[in-house]
């Protein structure tokens, strides 16, 4: 086997070195399934160029690991032994290796018969002695080593007696982690939203490990946490949270857990790999790995012309575009409040003709916003940055919404009802408790 040191071209970080130990992982079938994953499931929809994966995100997490871990060496030598900055570099090549078909979106029991986090999946996988990324991992990190990596994996602070600094940790899992910083300047770039970026070089070399083996920023490191933290909010508010991404999602999981019940019932025959992630009940970590988004677009062909009403009419959608239900135009919306007008929305979808079971959809927002509380971002005095910056605090808001999805030809008179049955305010709510 030809095992010499190999430079990966990547459109974001340029030229990634990757040593020969390394490119054995890589070259596992577990490793390269991640090409067949779509970092942003239906975001295509939105923006047609954003179909890359999750195997380019995983290269550029594991890049930016070693960049920091070098930009740390540089200003506090010794820091951190070669061993651990390995491992430190390993956990971010492998953070998404569990993501199920379709990334978070297909994360749920609705879809999976056998339904584990993508983080448990991960954790079966490099585990398991049947795969071979589990195998290749042994063999490049030993044993005992791979306990520390799962220890580092899963924020513990020792293993076998032997203590893991937090700040290994905050590399791979953070507000300011390398799998955020990655997926932000690249989702950034593949959707061609145009919201600024920041500096990434600039965010490490800011970063210092304190006594308390945490990590803090230097206070002229600020305005470049500022850009970072406003890039993410534009992000999740033009890309991630956007109506038709949300509506999207909601076809695709939908479509999913009607296929299963209809299967479950005898009415729709499923073969191959969808079967194993819609019915087989006792999965294995082999199988799971043979999951990707291919098997469910193989499917909407036949979905489509399927007699099932539902089943159908999410499956076209998902193939034309055309008739895409339209969003309720009410930016206060709350899961409350839809839980109170519910059942007269829905009775006025179905006069109109129209099947509320399928033509009514709802999705939640929750944009949690920058959490100083939950282990935020530290300045070097030890207070939070939302605490320095006025420009983050107002970033800190949490915001939760809610969307109602109805067929376009009823959206605008759907609209104002709903609109007048929550006005003025939530007060006017109580009159349906």
């Amino acid at each position: 086997m030809d095992m010499r040191d190999r430079v990966i071209r990547d459109e974001i970080h340029r030229d990634i070195l990757v040593p020969s130990s390394h490119a054995t992982i890589i070259d596992t079938k577990e490793f390269q399934r991640l090409r067949s994953i779509q970092q942003l499931s239906t975001c295509e929809y939105v923006f047609p160029a954003a179909t890359h994966n999750r195997f380019s995100h995983s290269l550029g997490a594991y890049y930016l690991a070693k960049k920091m871990t070098i930009a740390l060496e540089e200003v506090q030598p010794g820091t951190m032994s070669k061993e651990d900055a390995e491992l430190v570099h390993l956990a971010a090549l492998l953070h998404d290796i569990g993501h199920p078909p379709y990334s978070h979106l297909l994360e749920t029991p609705e879809v999976f018969a056998t339904y584990h986090s993508h983080e448990h999946w991960g954790r079966l996988l490099l585990e398991s002695e049947d795969t071979e990324i589990g195998m290749a991992l042994r063999t490049v990190i030993g044993e005992k080593r791979l306990n520390r990596l799962f220890a580092l994996m899963d924020g513990q602070n020792e293993c076998d007696g032997v203590s893991i600094p937090p700040f290994m940790k905050e590399i791979v899992s953070s507000q300011l982690d390398v799998d955020r910083m990655d997926y932000l300047v690249r989702d950034q770039a593949n959707t061609g939203a145009q919201i600024g970026g920041f500096d990434i070089a600039r965010v490490f070399r800011a970063l210092r490990v304190g006594a308390d083996g945490h990590f803090h920023v230097k206070k002229w490191g600020l305005p470049a946490i500022e850009a970072y933290l406003v890039t993410r909010y534009h992000m999740y508010n033009q890309v991630y949270f956007h109506k038709v991404n949300m509506l999207t999602q909601n076809y695709l999981v939908k479509m999913l857990a009607r296929a299963r019940t209809l299967a479950l019932d005898g009415k729709l025959e499923i073969s191959g790999r969808l079967r194993l992630m819609l019915l087989e009940d006792n999965l294995s970590p082999v199988q799971y790995a043979e999951l990707n988004d291919s098997h469910v677009k193989v499917a909407l062909p036949d979905w489509a012309q399927h007699e099932d009403e539902i089943l159908s009419l999410y499956a076209e959608k998902l193939l034309s575009r055309k008739d895409f239900h339209k969003s309720v135009r009410i930016d206060s919306l709350t899961t409350e409040m839809i839980d109170v007008i519910k059942p007269r929305l829905e009775e006025v979808v179905l006069s109109k003709g129209f099947n509320p079971e399928i033509h009514v959809l709802y999705a939640k927002i929750s944009k949690r916003g920058y959490m100083p509380y939950e282990q935020g971002i530290i300045l070097e005095d030890g207070r939070d940055a939302a605490e320095h910056s006025s420009m983050i605090r107002s970033l800190s808001q949490p915001n939760e919404r809610a969307l109602i999805f109805v067929p376009d030809a009823i959206r605008d008179e759907v609209e104002s009802m709903v609109r007048d049955w929550i006005k003025p305010g939530q007060s006017s709510l109580s009159q349906f408790d």
